[in-house]
């Protein structure tokens, strides 16, 4: 036979259980929705994510393809791919603003190339090396008229041996120092460059003909 205050005290949990129930149950509830709602959210935002980074990869495509042709409108171009940079998804938001830099320039329009590369150069969400990339092709493109000491400054961090465009950074440094009158410099750099099997062909063939117009 149960003892009865065994029953007595089966009942008062059963009396505490129901009273928790109904205090926190709502809240357990509404918790459970949360979480429903959260991963629903979440879905539906990967979702949208794809979705917008296919077309704008598609739009991308379309732009590429209509600026390779036999005399495209490369101004036209240039607007399609910096309408694109404003509205896609970070990775081709960054693309497509370095492909409309290289189309404006390409055009003669250096001011707006040189804007769209500082652009990519400070956003902070882009890849370091798109931010790196837009950094030396904005230095490159600014050594004529632009001010040596301030671009060599900014182009510093890039040649260091750890930098994949160090080998183009340190050119865009001789070619500065050539601008400030520092000859003895940029010939010990080029010819650094020009015996650097690291870096790319092109890069050290241009290092040894300019070595060889310093020495002339």
């Amino acid at each position: 036979m149960p003892d009865i205050f065994d029953e007595v005290e089966e009942d008062l949990r059963a009396e505490r259980a129901r009273k928790l129930a109904q205090k926190w149950g709502g809240l357990a509830l509404a918790v459970a929705l949360l979480g429903v709602a959260a991963a629903a959210g979440w879905e539906g935002w990967r979702w949208y994510q794809a979705r917008a980074a296919t077309a704008a990869a598609n739009t991308y495509l379309t732009l590429h393809r209509q600026a390779e042709r036999e005399g495209a409108d490369l101004t036209a171009a240039g607007n399609g791919f910096a309408a694109l940079g404003q509205d896609a998804p970070a990775g081709y938001r960054v693309l497509a603003k370095l492909r409309a830099a290289a189309l404006e320039a390409e055009t003669g329009d250096l001011p707006a190339a040189l804007a769209l590369w500082d652009e990519v150069a400070g956003d902070t969400g882009a890849d370091p090396l798109y931010r790196d990339l837009a950094t030396l092709l904005a230095v490159s493109h600014a050594i004529d008229g632009g001010d040596p000491a301030q671009l060599a400054a900014r182009i510093a961090p890039l040649a260091a041996e750890t930098n994949p465009w160090r080998a183009s950074a340190r050119e865009a440094q001789a070619l500065l120092a050539l601008r400030r009158g520092a000859t003895d410099e940029a010939r010990r750099i080029l010819e650094a460059l020009a015996s650097d099997q690291a870096a790319p062909q092109g890069v050290r063939e241009r290092a040894q003909r300019v070595v060889a117009g310093l020495r002339s």
